[in-house]
C-alpha cells in the first residue's frame, strides 16, 4: 500500500510523547499510515503519491478552536473593514465604495475605526456618512466595540432624536451649542441603533457561515466547537456539510433551549464521516465579567452594589444537566464568577452521583474568577475547563481587572499555571469574532501573560490546549489532536517552530498550509 500524500523533510511536532518529533509523515485516504524518518517514509512513496517538500518548516496537529460563534463571525467578516482607516476622508470612500454596491435602504455596518489614527484627530460625525450615505442607513463600529457613529438614515429608523434620553450606562453624543445629534452613541446607547439593524436571511447566513470556514482554516485550524446561538445556525451548519462546503471538521455545542430539537441525536451519532458532530449542550449560569453580570460570592470592589446574578436557580441547573445527560449529550457549563463556578460544580457533584462511572467530561465555559477550594473540587471531579487566552489579556488590559476585582480576586483570574499544576485538563479557543480568530496569538498570550506571570505556561502546555486536549474535550482523543499512525490526517504547516520564536512573536508565525482529511484546504 502506497501513501496518497506524503510530507518530508521538515520538523514534525507530534503531541505524541512516545515520538515527540519526526521528519515526515505519510498519509492514505484520509489517515496517518506512517510518522518517522524521511527514509521510512519513502517506502510508502509511490508514481501518484503527491509529495510535499517542507524546506525545514514545522507541522504540528490541526489547531483546534474550542469556542467561536462561527456565524457571527461571518456576519463580521462581510462588514467594511475600518481598522486601517486613517482619516475620515478615507472613511468617507470606503462607505462610497460599499454604498454603490449595496440597494437603496439596505444597512451599510462597519467596524474597527479609531479617531485617534485618523489625520484630523477628530472623532466622525453623522453628516460625514450623509454625505456620501444619505439613503442607506450606515453604522460603524469603534474598534473597542464600546462606541458607534451612526448616520442620519440610521437615526431616523431607529427613532433616536435630539429629544432621546441616553439608556442606562450608554451615552448620547451631542454637540455642546445646539443640542443636535453628532451621531456618536456609546456604550449601552450603541443598542439604540444595533437592535433594529435587520437579521440576515438564510441564505446571507449560509454565504457568510461559508466565509467564515474559509478564514478560518487561514488560520491553521482544522476542527472547531462551533458555538451555535440560534436554531438557524443548526440549518446553516446542515446546509453546509450536506452541500460539502465545511473545510473542517465541526463540534456544535448548542443551547439548552435548543435541546428539544435534537430529539433522536446523541453524542456519539454524527453525520457519518468525522466532519459534523452535534455534542456539547450549553448552559448558561451567569453572565460576563465586563458586564458586571459574571456571578461574584462578593460584590465588584469597585461597585459594592453589584455582585452579578446567577442565571437560574440551583435545582433548575441541576435538572438542566440531568436531562442533557439523558439524552446522551455533554454538559458544558457557562459560569465566570466564583459564585458561578460553585453553582456549577455543585451541579457536576450531584449529576455525578446519579451516573457513577460514566465517561461525562463536563465542561466548564471561560471558568475566570477561582480560588483553591473550586480548584479543589475541580480537580476531584475532573472537569475541563475552557478558556481563550485572549480574553485573558483583554480583561486584564481593557477590563481593567485589577480595578473591578481588586489584587486578592485577580490572582486568582484564569490561573492556568495552577490548573495545570493540579491536573486539570485546560482547553484553548479564540471567542472570535470578539477577540482575534488565531490559535498561534492564543498561544502566545498563554506564554507571555503580562498580568500575573506565575500562571504564564510553556509553549508545550499552550500547544496541547489547542490539539490533544481539545481533542479530548469532544471524546476524539483516538482519532485527532496528535500526529498518530491511525490518526485522522489533519496537520497544520508554519513557518517556523514555536520553540525557536521569542514568545512575544509566536503570533507572527505564518500558516504555510492547512490540510482536512488528508487534503491541502488551504495554502499561502
Amino acid at each position: 500500500m502506497l501513501a496518497d500524500l506524503a510530507l518530508v523533510r521538515g520538523k514534525v511536532l507530534t503531541m505524541n510523547p512516545s515520538q515527540p518529533c519526526a521528519e515526515a509523515i505519510a498519509v492514505k485516504n484520509d489517515m496517518i499510515v506512517k510518522v518517522g524518518t524521511d527514509e521510512a517514509v519513502r517506502k510508502w512513496i509511490g508514481k501518484n503519491t503527491k509529495i510535499i517538500n517542507l524546506n525545514g518548516k514545522t507541522v504540528v496537529p490541526g489547531f483546534i478552536d474550542t469556542h467561536i460563534h462561527v456565524a457571527d463571525f461571518g456576519r463580521f467578516l462581510t462588514w467594511i473593514d475600518l481598522k486601517d482607516v486613517k482619516s475620515i476622508k478615507e472613511m468617507q470612500n470606503r462607505l462610497k465604495e460599499r454604498a454603490q454596491k449595496t440597494p437603496l435602504g439596505k444597512w451599510i455596518i462597519g467596524h474597527g475605526w479609531d479617531q485617534t489614527r485618523f489625520a484630523e484627530k477628530l472623532l466622525p460625525a453623522r453628516y460625514d456618512l450623509d454625505l456620501v450615505s444619505p439613503r442607506n442607513p450606515v453604522v460603524f463600529y469603534h474598534q473597542s466595540g464600546q462606541m458607534c457613529i451612526a448616520n442620519s438614515k440610521a437615526f431616523e429608523l431607529a427613532c433616536v432624536t435630539k429629544q432621546a434620553n441616553a439608556p442606562s450606562g450608554g451615552t448620547i453624543d451631542k454637540d455642546a451649542e445646539t443640542g443636535e445629534l453628532t451621531g456618536i452613541l456609546r456604550d449601552n446607547a450603541t443598542n439604540l441603533v444595533w437592535k433594529i439593524v435587520p437579521e440576515p436571511s438564510e441564505e446571507e447566513l449560509v454565504e457568510a457561515a461559508g466565509l467564515a470556514c474559509e478564514k478560518i482554516v487561514e488560520a491553521g485550524v482544522t476542527s472547531i466547537h462551533w458555538m451555535v446561538l440560534s436554531s438557524v445556525e443548526i440549518s446553516i451548519i446542515k446546509r453546509l456539510h450536506r452541500e460539502n462546503k465545511l473545510p473542517l471538521r465541526v463540534y456544535v455545542v448548542i443551547p439548552i433551549n435548543l435541546l428539544d430539537d435534537m430529539a433522536g441525536l446523541n453524542s456519539h451519532i454524527d453525520f457519518k464521516d468525522n466532519i459534523v458532530k452535534i455534542g456539547g449542550i450549553e448552559i448558561l449560569a451567569d453572565g460576563y465579567l465586563a458586564a458586571r453580570t459574571a456571578a461574584l460570592l462578593q460584590p465588584y470592589s469597585d461597585d459594592p452594589a453589584t455582585s452579578g446574578t446567577l442565571l437560574s436557580k440551583q435545582e433548575e441547573m441541576n435538572a438542566s444537566a440531568a436531562k442533557i445527560l439523558k439524552a446522551g449529550f455533554q454538559p458544558v457549563i457557562h459560569a465566570m464568577g466564583d459564585k458561578a463556578v460553585d453553582a456549577a460544580l455543585t451541579l457536576i457533584e450531584q449529576t455525578s452521583k446519579e451516573a457513577p462511572g460514566k465517561d461525562v467530561r463536563y465542561r466548564i465555559e471561560q471558568a475566570s474568577v477561582l480560588n483553591k477550594g473550586l480548584l479543589e473540587r475541580m480537580k476531584k471531579q475532573k472537569v475541563i475547563v475552557s478558556v481563550q487566552p485572549r480574553v485573558i489579556a483583554s480583561e486584564f488590559s481593557v477590563w481593567s481587572a485589577l480595578e473591578h476585582l481588586g489584587p486578592k480576586r485577580a490572582r486568582w483570574l484564569y490561573p492556568l499555571k495552577t490548573l495545570l499544576k493540579e491536573s486539570i485538563k485546560v482547553i484553548g479557543g479564540s471567542d472570535c469574532p470578539m477577540e482575534p480568530l488565531s490559535p498561534l496569538l492564543g498561544i502566545q498570550s498563554a506564554v507571555t501573560r503580562d498580568h500575573i506571570p506565575e500562571e504564564k505556561i510553556t509553549v508545550d502546555e499552550a500547544l496541547r490546549m489547542y490539539t490533544v486536549d481539545a481533542a479530548y474535550a469532544s471524546f476524539e482523543e483516538n482519532i485527532k489532536g496528535s500526529i498518530e499512525t491511525g490518526k485522522l490526517a489533519d496537520l497544520t504547516i508554519i513557518s517556523r517552530d514555536l520553540h525557536e520564536s521569542p514568545p512575544n512573536e509566536i503570533g507572527n508565525i505564518e500558516i504555510d498550509m492547512t490540510i482536512v482529511c488528508g487534503k491541502v484546504v488551504y495554502a499561502k
